[in-house]
């Protein structure tokens, strides 16, 4: 046989099948975690600019 098998080599094929969606997984949360951490730093940074949002302003 010259073809590649990847089954049952030792186990390191099972380990990567596991391990590469674990990996993906990690990296988009990570990515999702910097992006809700950088929109809520830029809402508080707005919020104590422009008041609370969806204030009313006051009569005149």
């Amino acid at each position: 046989m010259n073809s590649l098998t990847l089954a049952h080599q030792g186990g390191w094929d099972e380990i990567l099948m596991v391990a590469g969606p674990v990996l993906i997984f990690a990296w988009l949360l990570s990515i999702a975690r910097k992006r809700a951490q950088t929109l809520a730093e830029a809402e508080a940074v707005g919020s104590t600019d422009s008041g609370p949002s969806g204030s009313v302003p006051p009569p005149s």
